[in-house]
């Protein structure tokens, strides 16, 4: 778990990771270079699940050696499939990462949501329904391995 009190958010208890893969952990499926390191480094602090429609096909293939859950998705209804997975795992306990449209529910409902703009650009209604956004997928996941900067960020 990772316990991070942000004056004027909230404190929080994370216990899961819920990550889009395309566009957020992978580029034209393919895992983007130092992702499988961050997540390793991650991964004993807290549970790391990537959830997509998985629309290459790759994404079994690249994270089979990665301490992930995947859970590969209908194409239909991704939105409120995502939705649904963050809320069954319990909101307040989730940190969302994603770029698409279809991330943009479960940003929102997430403790804190977390908008990328990568080279696959990034959703105007995932921004808009996120906490933080970033540029890059390693600065994003590197908040949650230091947390102080998470606070910088979200204090008020």
């Amino acid at each position: 778990m990772i316990s991070i009190d942000i004056p004027g958010f909230k404190k929080l208890e994370l216990i899961h990771l819920v990550s889009d893969y395309n566009g957020t952990l992978a580029l034209d499926g393919q895992l983007l270079p130092g992702v499988a390191d961050i997540l390793t480094a991650l991964a004993p602090w807290i549970k790391i699940h990537v959830i997509t429609a998985d629309t290459f096909g790759l994404a079994h293939s690249q994270l089979a050696t990665l301490p992930v859950e995947l859970t590969i998705t209908p194409v239909e209804s991704q939105a409120q499939t995502k939705l649904q997975f963050v809320t069954e795992l319990g909101v307040e306990t989730v940190v969302a990462v994603g770029n698409g449209r279809n991330d943009r529910k479960m940003l929102k409902a997430a403790a804190v949501g977390i908008a990328l703009i990568q080279r696959e650009g990034g959703s105007a209604q995932s921004i808009v329904s996120a906490d933080v956004v970033c540029t890059n997928v390693i600065d994003a996941l590197d908040l949650l391995l230091n947390p102080k900067r998470l606070v910088a960020t979200l204090r008020s």
